[in-house]
């Protein structure tokens, strides 16, 4: 009789949907997720569908579907192995077999046993925007939050990064009074959706360091320390290279003239971010190597067609590949052109 029974509780767990603890990931509620997943080495997963991600998530995590064939081909892209995974879903039902999957692949795991739902219950605070995650020489994670067009936001050891912070007049605006204080402010140049003085001054505080063109600084009543083409930097453990960035082709050349301008290399504990700001596909492009992450900008007439991204990409060769400040480009010929590439393309919301 007592082995029926239990016959019978173990099919009714099977068709109810229970999912059985493993010893390999720890399970917490609410508030000690919380205090983990606030650890700058811990990288925060969320294993729900694409869709609901973009719904809203908790704040710097990435996403992988759980539910999708490639998810641990996917989470290997995004999770380093020497760093333990925060990761959750909806309810707590798939992030249990997200760990599970993980755990068996030798990743150290924790889940959220409430989900996404029990975070918002409890009122914790969400976020829209997309993040990507890396991993330095030394181990340190650089993380990478999509703000909108030519705007970038950077964290590593729990110093902040931005990149041309503009507040757009068409929604979603950023209220950047409710962001983290920048460590570093870089402009690539004056035009009004590069330069924004009220985003700058909502993100100072007293020992921001703030880099500039000539023409930047000059509009700012000579603040920040002047880069030109061809100068470097170093700012505490970040070193700073000022790359050239203009237009070449024909009747064009008056957006963003020779020698005013600038892309920037930065270079964090041996990881090389190159951010090329408003620029065509130019000669110099061969000169920049060793790229790790690469922000290319699509907007014709401004800056490169898809074609003029998937050359410069190819020149660069770079690991990482974000097409950013392309406007109405329809994107997704970026990723085609470069479908043969070593090269990970990665569609954000940079518009």
């Amino acid at each position: 009789m007592r082995n029926i029974f239990l016959t019978l509780a173990s099919m009714f767990c099977c068709l109810a949907g229970c999912t059985a603890q493993s010893d390999k990931y720890t399970s917490l509620d609410v508030a000690e997720f919380e205090k983990v997943a606030a650890n700058d080495n811990i990288v925060l997963l969320d294993v729900r569908t694409a869709m609901e991600y973009r719904e809203g998530h908790l704040p710097g995590a990435v996403n992988a579907d759980v539910l999708r064939d490639d998810f641990l081909a996917q989470a290997s892209l995004l999770l380093p192995k020497e760093n333990a995974v925060a990761l959750y879903c909806r309810s707590g039902k798939r992030s249990k077999k997200a760990a599970q999957i993980l755990s068996d692949n030798g990743y150290k795991v924790t889940e959220l046993s409430t989900g996404y739902n029990g975070w918002t219950q409890a009122g914790k605070e969400v976020s829209k925007q997309e993040v990507d995650v890396f991993t330095t020489d030394n181990g340190s994670l650089v993380r990478i939050y999509c703000i909108k067009h030519g705007t970038l936001r950077m964290s590593v050891g729990g110093k902040w990064i931005y990149v041309d912070p503009v507040i757009d007049k068409v929604p979603p605006v950023t209220d950047f009074s409710t962001l983290p204080k920048a460590d570093l402010i870089l402009l690539t140049h004056e035009h009004p959706d590069h330069l924004d003085a009220k985003a700058i001054s909502q993100l100072t505080k007293q020992d921001t360091k703030l880099i500039t063109n000539r023409r930047c600084s000059d509009m700012l009543g000579g603040k920040g320390q002047v880069m030109k083409n061809g100068d470097s930097a170093t700012i505490g453990e970040w070193n700073i290279e000022a790359v050239p960035a203009y237009n070449t082709s024909k009747g064009k050349e008056q957006f963003h003239p020779k020698g005013r301008d600038n892309g920037f290399v930065l270079t964090i504990d041996g990881f090389r971010i190159y951010i090329a700001g408003d620029t065509e596909d130019i000669d110099e492009m061969k000169d920049i190597s060793d790229i790790d992450v690469a922000f290319l900008p699509c907007n014709q007439p401004f800056t490169m067609t898809p074609e003029q991204v998937a050359k410069a990409t190819k020149t660069i060769h770079p690991k990482v590949l974000f097409p950013y400040h392309y406007g109405n480009t329809d994107i997704r010929q970026v990723r085609t052109l470069l479908k043969d590439s070593s090269t990970d393309v990665r569609i954000r919301q940079y518009q």
